[in-house]
């Protein structure tokens, strides 16, 4: 027998669209998010089957229904860019950075991604993994419907390889939509600190030969900034992925204008990601491709650097995403409902924008845009469902109190 719930009598429904858009939303389209108010969502063994309006809607015996009075529906978040498999905390970092060290001192030092580095290469696979999927479980309950992981935290081919074997089993574990990027080139571990070439023929001809045939990665990704890797060494590493067809998500200037985002839409990047540091020519290179420009603000709002310029690339006509950067060092919470707050507060994206950004431009930044980012027959019903709410901007406006009654994921309450 199927699993039905209707939920009725929501005052607003966000993120109606009827079909899926054919592109992702760029420039001043981001704040238009089509609604539904006092609506109805049918769903029918974990998807949506029906929306509309309760002038519509027609009760049928035997089906769960949920009284959504006063509430707001809006799409799960799709957090297209994490750190989520890790092995430990770095808050003595914090403390450095408190007392005036910088991001890059404390890398060059020995600690940040190579910090993560040395204890993960000593963590069991099964104990990552137990770590890794509370942190998993915990998203979810914060609203997050989809999410895209990195490795980067092994640096050597056993530890690269037992990172992504954890991501494919909380893939696995078939609660929400999970993509899988190799982040092997995320910095120059302590053994080829003088030997760059060495590890990157690691990577091109050790690494990624075996993490292709065993089906391990949806993705490439590299570092590509200052102190990090070049964007002639990005090139050559997007190159090698391509032949075993992972199509690029690449860091690209957080510290620095660093030519990654040249670098990554030239090579047909699905998306590239902080864009904390834009300039005239990189800003027009992004919104001239079809390439998803995803800004990370809880990492600039945890370090204390510049936030994107949304403004700026909304006028540019760019397409933007949101997410978290969930990660020991630079940004510890995987909360998108405070990214989509300090979206708003800091970058100055309506309430609209931000949504958008964060739930369907985020599915199309994962290539998941079919299944989850928007309330639409046919997907998934991973859904976020708030308390009593005067008005669509109390939900960022609320930042640290997100009127969150329940999630649903599957169609299910967790």
């Amino acid at each position: 027998m199927a699993n039905t719930l209707d939920i009725i009598r929501a005052s607003f429904i966000w993120g109606t669209y009827i079909t899926t858009p054919g592109k992702p939303v760029s420039g001043h389209s981001l704040n238009e998010l089509p609604y539904l108010e006092n609506g109805f969502i049918s769903i029918v063994d974990g998807r949506i089957r029906r929306i509309g309006l309760m002038s519509e809607y027609s009760p049928v015996a035997g089906r769960t229904v949920m009284d959504a009075s006063g509430a707001h529906i809006l799409p799960a978040w799709c957090d297209s860019h994490t750190h989520l498999v890790h092995a430990a905390s770095r808050e003595k970092e914090f403390e450095m950075r408190l007392r005036g060290k910088s991001y890059e001192e404390i890398a060059a030092a020995g600690g940040g991604i190579l910090n993560s580095a040395d204890v993960l290469r000593a963590m069991e696979e099964e104990e990552l993994f137990d770590l890794s999927y509370r942190r998993f479980q915990a998203v979810q309950k914060l609203g997050t419907g989809a999410i895209e992981i990195k490795s980067g935290y092994g640096l050597d081919f056993d530890s690269e390889v037992k990172m992504l074997r954890v991501i494919r089993r909380l893939k696995e574990k078939n609660e929400i939509p999970v993509k899988s990027t190799f982040l092997g080139a995320h910095a120059f571990p302590r053994e080829f600190k003088d030997n760059h070439p060495g590890y990157i023929s690691l990577i091109i001809d050790r690494m990624l030969p075996y993490i292709a045939d065993h089906g391990l990665a949806d993705y490439i990704d590299v570092f590509c900034d200052r102190g990090f890797f070049t964007p002639e060494q990005t090139a050559r590493i997007m190159d090698a992925g391509a032949k075993y067809g992972l199509k690029p998500k690449i860091h690209a200037n957080e510290l620095a204008v660093s030519g990654g985002v040249e670098i990554g839409v030239a090579h047909n990047a699905v998306s590239v990601d902080h864009l904390e540091e834009m300039d005239e020519h990189s800003i027009e290179a992004l919104s001239g491709s079809d390439t998803i420009g995803t800004m990370l603000p809880g990492c600039a709002f945890f370090l204390g650097i510049p936030f994107p310029k949304a403004r700026t690339m909304i006028e540019a006509d760019t397409k933007l995403a949101l997410a978290t950067d969930y990660n020991p060092g630079t940004a510890p919470s995987g909360n998108m409902n405070m990214v989509v707050s300090l979206a708003c507060i800091r970058m100055k994206m309506t309430p609209q924008e931000a949504i958008n950004a964060a739930t369907i431009n985020g599915a199309f930044a994962m290539e998941s845009q079919q299944m989850v980012g928007s309330i639409t027959p046919g997907k998934l019903a991973n859904l976020i469902i708030t308390g009593p709410m005067p008005s669509l901007a109390y939900f960022p406006y609320s930042f640290g109190d997100h009127p969150m009654d329940k999630v649903l994921i599957n169609g299910r309450v967790i």
